[in-house]
């Protein structure tokens, strides 16, 4: 399921932002993002991850280790078709959408202009047995899926967004072996990657995020090249920084970063 969201006729192209929408959700949930991109200048496209959405697939499955990204990559594809040559591709990815865009960009699958990183799934959080199930549960059984643990009351401090959250019914909770072994690597690879990071990076994390350890962006920020990643952490922010109370500063960091590059 793609949603594009095109820029009126009257207002000049600036680039165009592919969103990548974290575990759980759906790219819907981003359309006030993507109305403010317009608004600056950006038109925005959107997808709903496979097992996820209206996307086929069991909800939270993942058919194959490299699913993710090779759906990624035929968007990216596909969008270019559509685009100017000279037209900048930037790349928004949110928690789980955060790690797909990083390990795409880590693995060079195709060139992109920028990447915008919001709370990425850098450090799922696991515990040393929670680690161990993910090592096993693959090779036994990678498509048994349970809770992805997600807590709604911690996605936001406003209540509105929380209520909204659980009544989507497009939301689901759900996280397969497969899958949680695809977050807990690639995270761990591409924090590994780092130091050679050669992609202007926006990284923009929650620094009370109760959903992922913000010590993966910390750590990711701490070894990436100062010139090419620009980190910042908003302290008091629960994991959904672009739907927080008071995120304003959020935005607003977000359109000075893409001024000063587009």
């Amino acid at each position: 399921m793609i949603q594009d969201w095109p820029l009126e006729p009257s207002v000049t192209l600036r680039g165009v932002v592919i969103v990548v929408h974290g575990l759980g959700e759906h790219a819907g949930r981003y359309d006030h993002v993507a109305r403010q991109l317009n608004e600056w200048g950006f038109a925005v496209r959107g997808y709903d991850q496979c097992g996820h959405g209206e996307s086929g697939g069991p909800r939270g499955g993942l058919p194959t280790d490299t699913r993710l990204l090779d759906d990624l990559a035929d968007i990216v594809d596909s969008t270019r078709l559509r685009m100017s040559r000279k037209t900048p591709l930037i790349l928004l990815g949110h928690s789980m959408g955060g790690l797909v865009v990083g390990r795409f960009v880590s693995l060079a699958i195709r060139p992109v202009e920028a990447l915008v990183l919001s709370s990425p799934a850098l450090d799922p959080g696991l515990s040393r047995f929670q680690k161990f199930l993910v090592k096993v549960l693959p090779k036994i059984a990678p498509n048994l899926r349970v809770s992805n643990g997600v807590k709604p009351q911690f996605i936001s401090h406003d209540p509105a967004v929380v209520a909204a959250y659980r009544a989507d019914p497009l939301v689901h909770d759900r996280i397969s072996a497969r899958l949680a072994r695809f977050i807990d690597e690639a995270s761990a690879q591409t924090v590994a990657l780092a130091s050679q990071w050669a992609v202007p990076t926006l990284l923009m994390y929650a620094g009370d995020d109760r959903l992922l350890n913000p010590q993966g962006s910390r750590q990711f920020a701490a070894n990436a090249p100062k010139s090419v990643v620009k980190a910042v952490c908003f302290d008091d922010l629960y994991h959904e920084i672009f739907n927080e109370r008071g995120g304003a500063p959020v935005f607003d960091t977000l359109k000075a970063w893409l001024d000063s590059r587009f």
